[in-house]
């Protein structure tokens, strides 16, 4: 890997999590370093932040957070097995999906549902 001088070791932010596939675009990776949602080593940083290995890069996305330690500098995006050796992956499990909602199934023409029908309702919704 060649690397320019001045600048040995470093990668930018930005384009180091759309490489190891953090994010879905690098246009998406530079709007989350801009908004303040990219932290390294517990500071915000703008998309031109040059990343080490060692760096702790902590990423807000797609409603949740990704904590991660920089391994490998990588400048173009890579396959997902070869991402995956790029960084250790500290963050918290992923919330379990939602699975779909309970739609209470009321016959037709029976009206609309008395208050007694709603608490019912909620109940199976777990509200």
């Amino acid at each position: 890997m060649a690397s320019h001088e001045g600048n040995e070791g470093t990668t930018r932010i930005d384009s180091w999590i759309w490489s190891v596939r953090l994010t879905k675009t690098r246009s998406m990776a530079a709007a989350a370093c801009r908004a303040g949602h990219v932290r390294v080593n517990g500071e915000r940083v703008k998309p031109a932040h040059g990343v080490r290995n060692g760096d702790e890069v902590r990423l807000r996305h797609a409603g949740r957070e990704r904590i991660v330690v920089v391994t490998r500098l990588v400048r173009k995006r890579v396959g997902a097995p070869v991402a995956a050796e790029c960084f250790i992956d500290n963050s918290p499990p992923a919330p379990p999906r939602e699975e779909a909602p309970v739609i209470a199934l009321r016959d037709r023409g029976t009206g609309r549902p008395t208050k007694r029908d709603r608490r019912e309702i909620e109940q199976l919704r777990g509200h």
